[in-house]
């Protein structure tokens, strides 16, 4: 094969989808060629990932690993495990140096260890200029103090998952946009037996998403932009006394759940609305089409703040600086984010993940389904991690202790008080941020 001819299947694929349906392997080996990243003779790679939610996504990805590959003879093996459990198992293998080449995680979970993550600047600055700019809360998730040290590869947008009968029957002819319309369609729904429900358990995903926009939307943060602890404010407190009347309304049991609870309330039938990504939509479609039917999204209520507090699951991925094989690690993850191998697999995704950057080519995933098409939103209104602050270990730290959902889980279940929540959550915080 000529120059030419790579060159040639590189942009075709690039413009038309050609690692999807057609010739992936041998678009992998004209990008191998064109690569500015060679591997190193005889790698082998091991990545961590999280265990999918959408079985096609996780087969459209296993093509992909295969494809590069056998393109470039590094050999990959890869493991899932569940949101729970990525990060205490990324964090072994930083402070050991042992374990997998690559972690792909969640939310900041890089910035727990930046010292430990292969610099990453040349491989997002190539995907910028094609394809970017990345959007802001993107950026935040890969760099730290202005260095990448991880690639943000997707969004999870985590939107209200509803059914539209209970919703007509609750009153409301549409999902309402703020957050005193959303408290009474919760109430609506309770007082019809169709009940509403959240994770205010240790579920990384839906439990931090929601709670976040909670606060958020409500003027509340843990943190300003330099790090000082405000949680301990008027604005919490009206976030915890909202969040307690939401709470009342919820099916039983949220306060032990997590992020696969909800998923399975909901496709059982005891679950009317809650916070997801599309995979319960996704599921209903394959096993339920009944509840698929009667399901619809929504973007999160604007709070009294009047703008998005939304707070999106983030996907980054790192390569650990043990590993032996740097350039293997920034081959794939280059590979993988080509629009060329990125929109097929998007698409094969169904909806649960989205873009980083905001010039990816147009995906038919978000138009084929009306339904999908509020997930696409999620990378341009997400807020990252530290809401106000920038995202650091001490960020990422809070987060995966969990102290905002702690914080609205303690006074939701009376454990305390208003100025208790916020005094133990600001304790907490302390502990964090004591060096800030």
């Amino acid at each position: 094969m000529t120059v030419l001819d790579r060159r040639s299947l590189l942009a075709g694929a690039a413009a038309t989808g050609l690692a999807a349906g057609g010739d992936l392997l041998g678009f992998a080996r004209a990008w191998a060629q064109e690569s500015a990243w060679k591997p190193e003779p005889g790698a082998n790679l091991s990545l961590l990932r999280w265990k999918r939610f959408v079985p096609s996504e996780d087969e459209a990805f296993m093509r992909l690993v295969d494809a590069f590959s056998k393109a470039t003879g590094v050999k990959m093996t890869v493991t899932n495990e569940s949101f729970d459990d990525i990060q205490p198992k990324a964090s072994v293998a930083a402070n050991t140096g042992q374990g997998p080449d690559m972690v792909w995680g969640l939310y900041s979970f890089p910035a727990l260890f930046p010292d430990k993550c292969l610099p990453m600047a040349d491989v997002a600055e190539s995907l910028g200029k094609k394809y970017g700019p990345w959007y802001p809360s993107a950026e935040a998730y890969g760099k730290v103090k202005g260095k990448w040290i991880a690639i943000p590869v997707a969004f999870n947008g985590g939107y209200p998952n509803y059914r539209i009968s209970a919703m007509k029957k609750a009153g409301f002819d549409k999902f309402p946009t703020d957050t005193a319309g959303f408290l009474e369609l919760c109430r609506g729904l309770k007082k019809n037996n169709t009940p509403a429900g959240f994770a205010l358990g240790h579920a990384t995903g839906d439990g931090n998403s929601w709670c976040h926009w909670a606060l958020w939307s409500h003027g509340g943060y843990l943190v300003d932009a330099n790090e000082k602890i405000i949680i301990n404010s008027p604005e919490t407190a009206k976030a915890l006394e909202y969040v307690k009347a939401l709470y009342e309304t919820f099916i039983p049991g949220t306060v032990s759940w997590n992020d696969s609870s909800n998923n399975k309330a909901f496709l059982s039938g005891e679950l009317y609305l809650t916070n997801n990504g599309i995979s319960i939509y996704a599921a209903a479609k394959r096993e339920n089409p009944k509840i698929a039917e009667d399901m619809d999204h929504a973007l999160w209520p604007i709070g009294p703040v009047g703008k998005p507090t939304e707070f999106q699951l983030a996907f980054p991925i790192l390569a650990y600086t043990y590993t032996k094989a740097p350039n293997a690690c920034k081959a794939f993850i280059a590979f993988m984010m080509d629009a060329a191998n990125y929109n097929p697999w998007l698409e094969a995704a169904q909806g649960y993940l989205c873009e980083p950057m905001k010039n990816y080519p147009k995906n038919p995933v978000w138009t084929m389904d009306p339904k999908n098409a509020v997930f696409a939103e999620a990378g341009a209104r997400s807020l990252a991690a530290g809401g106000l602050a920038p995202v650091t270990e001490k960020t990422a730290a809070a987060l995966a202790d969990f102290v905002v959902v702690d914080m609205f889980a303690s006074y939701c279940t009376g454990r305390d008080d208003v100025k208790g929540a916020m005094r133990n959550a600001e304790r907490a915080a302390q502990r964090i941020f004591r060096n800030a």
